[in-house]
């Protein structure tokens, strides 16, 4: 169920949207227009860091209730084929959306693990990143939308997933990432929920990726597979479909 406020916002969204269409993929309905983010995104890592991740004007879709990250991934696998190449394979998830949990959950993977370190529901595994209980060459695929961000040490969750996933295995890395800082910025002294809500731009992260995100994740026994949205998705319009065009695929191959 839909807030009230929520509700309202949909009911009157018209008279700002005008008359172009919007579609979600996940439910494979038209809406009005996709909900924007609810929290507060104003800070200064969202404006003047041009912080390329979620699309926080156009985030939710009011019906199935998947996110513009859910929706990108799933364009991006779909045109790719991973997701066909996920039948019969393994898979390890962090931080499993639903919508994305249940198209993988569809295609029957011969092994499909729910990860978290704050497990939501009793089908997702209490995992933490930085020592992954499985063995080396475990698994196919790892999937961490936007978990990066979170993670107290990066080279050690590069590592564990690096070293859980067979040779040519693929990795999905989505992070936010800062399009203006060239190195990554992160600082223990930042340690309140304000500081990293306006320095990270949200209360749980613990960094700001830069460009050179891509060579920290290469550094850690990866090959970059990354593509964009213009190079893959070029028939796909990101205002129809409520995704940001400047968010490419975080794909990596372990080699």
């Amino acid at each position: 169920m839909l807030k009230r406020s929520t509700k309202y916002l949909y009911r009157n969204m018209l008279k700002y949207v005008g008359i172009r269409k919007k579609f979600c993929c996940i439910c494979n309905k038209a809406v009005v227009g996709f909900l924007p983010y609810e929290g507060e995104f104003k800070n200064f890592s969202f404006t003047e860091l041009k912080i390329v991740g979620s699309d926080v004007r156009n985030f939710m879709c009011p019906h199935c209730r998947c996110i513009d990250r859910e929706r990108h991934l799933f364009l991006y696998a779909k045109k790719l084929d991973l997701i066909s190449k996920m039948s019969n394979a393994k898979i390890l998830h962090f931080a499993p959306e639903k919508n994305i949990s249940k198209i993988i959950n569809e295609i029957k993977p011969s092994k499909y693990i729910k990860a978290d370190l704050y497990p939501t529901s009793p089908d997702i595994q209490k995992i933490d990143m930085l020592s992954i209980p499985f063995e080396d060459n475990t698994f196919d695929f790892v999937i961490a939308n936007h978990v990066l961000e979170h993670v107290s040490d990066v080279s050690i969750a590069l590592k564990e997933l690096n070293r859980i996933l067979k040779i040519g295995g693929l990795g999905v890395l989505q992070t936010p990432y800062s399009s203006v800082l060239q190195n990554t910025f992160s600082d223990p002294g930042i340690s309140s929920d304000s500081a990293r809500l306006n320095l990270y731009g949200q209360e749980d992260h613990v960094r700001v990726f830069g460009n050179d995100i891509f060579q920290i994740i290469t550094s850690n026994g990866f090959k970059s597979r990354v593509c964009t949205h213009h190079e893959i998705l070029y028939d796909i319009d990101p205002i129809q479909y409520g995704v940001n065009v400047l968010e490419p695929l975080f794909l990596f191959e372990k080699i």
